[in-house]
């Protein structure tokens, strides 16, 4: 015999006595009757063995735990040990016989197990919540099949409206004893999860978050101010994720399964989303989104965040306004492709721009703008369109400024013919520790294209095509922040030269000049202002 409480998320309580053995469903055929939706018609089944009584999970949707881990077989049950089932918890006490049944659980006993009890139905609900979510997914998705939606049919407004009755439909009929705010909250979430893009909804429109850091359905990381911290965000599941990665792809003709588990995309923010599924990522289906901001940032904007100073500022408007081939490098995250995005939109507007990337993140507020972006090969192995092609193809689109995204393969070789080739005023991006470093990367990518070309060749188109590093970084404190600004002046004894005009000084945290005048203020004459001059004469 064996002595049954269950605890519902309600607070109700039930208390039966069944003889071993015995089965746990929603089923008329069960000894133990639960009728819920979420229990399975024959759940689970207790009998007894060796060691004691056995609980065997017998196959359910939603699957059985005990003391907060999900089993098939357990045994052998203690006193203390916690089940879930469906939407409740249950607790099981062997009784010897009738007469020593009230030994078996004493009034006091029995008074204070009710009270943890009723303590942790509390945290039941909690931990319920994301399974209650998966449910209602689930539903929805069961109901549209049933009634024959035509999803492609239907507009994005109508599919949600259609969403939205069903779910509510689902929240009545299963879930009426939660709260108004719950059924809220969940309407939403669910939704969202089914059409939209789940609990990233809400992420995305905080405009304090700068990253979304997905490393698995029920941890998510987020950015805001420099800063990394944890997020009570959470997706139902596993498939929630995958379900909302396949939703961004797709319309982008971009493909993720086993065969091609990683992928590069783009929100339609913008913002750039980077997913990995298994077996490539070990704990499930992974996505880290960089996200932009919605108002277009300029060189005033980073003065005010103290990203450069003002003096700065004034040298690369001017640079990019006389046509200097500038590159901007620095570590993942340190801004580079935030200041390309500013230096792009000093171009003047008489001049056309052709921007090439592998996922477009540029958002450049000019009147004459061409837009280029790679795409990955097709199931069948065919269709590729590498930057390098893309950096080829705008050579004949009468282009006068060639912005490349980020540089990091043989492309780079084209961009330097490219900007050697009367494209002046050329801007791109590439990930360095240091301008020197920059340059060596530059040269290895370059090797890459196999062009046969001797390196002190490749360095003399590196010297004579570059004239500006920008090198960014992100500090300690999270702000990002121009450390260093290096013009090439030239070769000398097969060595690419270059001298700092800037750099920043970390103790007084300000940005100094060189106490060197750029080569280029010669050439411009009037064109530079003499507080300019006196800036960087200044030291």
């Amino acid at each position: 015999m064996m002595d049954l409480l269950i605890v519902y998320e309600d607070g109700r309580r039930e208390r039966m006595q069944q003889t071993v053995p015995f089965t746990l469903g929603r089923g008329i055929e069960c000894e133990a009757r639960v009728s819920h939706w979420r229990v399975a018609r024959r759940h689970l089944r207790v009998t007894k063995g060796m060691d004691g009584y056995q609980i065997e999970d017998t196959g359910s949707l939603y699957g059985t735990r005990v003391n907060g881990k999900k089993f098939s077989i357990h045994s052998p049950v203690m006193e203390s040990d916690e089940f879930i089932v469906g939407p409740c918890m249950i607790r099981m006490f062997p009784v010897v016989h009738k007469k020593e049944s009230s030994q078996c659980l004493p009034p006091q006993d029995s008074k204070k197990m009710l009270e943890d009890t009723q303590k942790k139905t509390s945290t039941l609900s909690t931990a319920a919540y994301r399974d209650i979510r998966r449910d209602l997914h689930a539903g929805l998705i069961k109901s549209f099949d049933l009634r024959r939606h035509d999803i492609a049919a239907l507009s994005e407004h109508a599919l949600r409206d259609q969403a939205m009755q069903c779910v509510s439909s689902l929240l009545n009929d299963h879930a009426s004893h939660l709260s108004a705010l719950q059924r809220k909250e969940l309407l939403d979430l669910v939704v969202d999860e089914a059409i939209g893009l789940g609990v990233l909804e809400a992420l995305l429109a905080d405009p304090f978050i700068t990253e979304i850091m997905v490393n698995r359905y029920d941890e998510i990381f987020i950015e805001r101010n420099g800063r990394i911290e944890p997020s009570s965000y959470q997706f139902s599941g596993e498939q929630a994720v995958r379900g909302v990665i396949e939703r961004i792809v797709f319309p982008l003709g971009r493909r993720l399964d086993d065969a091609s588990p990683m992928v590069d995309a783009r929100l339609r923010d913008g913002s750039r989303i980077n997913a990995v599924i298994p077996p490539i990522a070990i704990r499930g289906a992974s996505m880290t989104i960089r996200k932009f901001t919605k108002k277009g940032m300029d060189l005033d904007d980073l003065v005010s965040h103290a990203t450069l100073c003002v003096e700065l500022a004034q040298f690369l408007k001017l640079c990019v306004i006389q046509r200097q081939n500038i590159l901007v490098s620095g570590g993942t995250g340190s801004g580079k492709t935030t200041l390309l995005n500013v230096l792009a939109n000093c171009v003047p507007p008489d001049q056309r721009i052709v921007t090439i990337e592998d996922s477009a993140e540029l958002h450049i507020h000019h009147p004459h703008v061409m837009s280029l972006e790679a795409r990955p090969e097709n199931a069948e192995g065919r269709g590729a369109v590498s930057l390098r092609g893309l950096v080829r193809n705008a050579l004949r689109m009468r282009p006068d400024r060639i912005i490349v995204g980020e540089v990091r393969g043989p492309e780079a070789l084209d961009m330097l013919t490219a900007m050697n080739t009367g494209h002046e005023g050329s801007l791109t991006t590439l990930h360095a520790n240091t301008p020197r470093d920059a340059l060596s990367r530059l040269e290895t990518m370059i090797l890459s294209a196999n062009a046969g070309l001797p390196l002190h060749a490749i360095r003399e188109q590196i010297s004579s095509a570059i004239n500006l590093i920008v090198q960014q970084a992100r500090l300690r404190d999270g702000r990002r922040v121009v450390v260093d600004v290096a013009e090439i002046v030239g070769m000398e004894s097969g060595c690419i030269q270059m001298q700092t005009l800037a750099r920043f000084d970390r103790p007084s945290g300000s940005t100094i000049s060189g106490a060197l005048m750029p080569q280029c203020f010669e050439q411009w004459g009037h064109e530079v202002q003499p507080s300019l001059k006196h800036w960087f004469a200044r030291g």
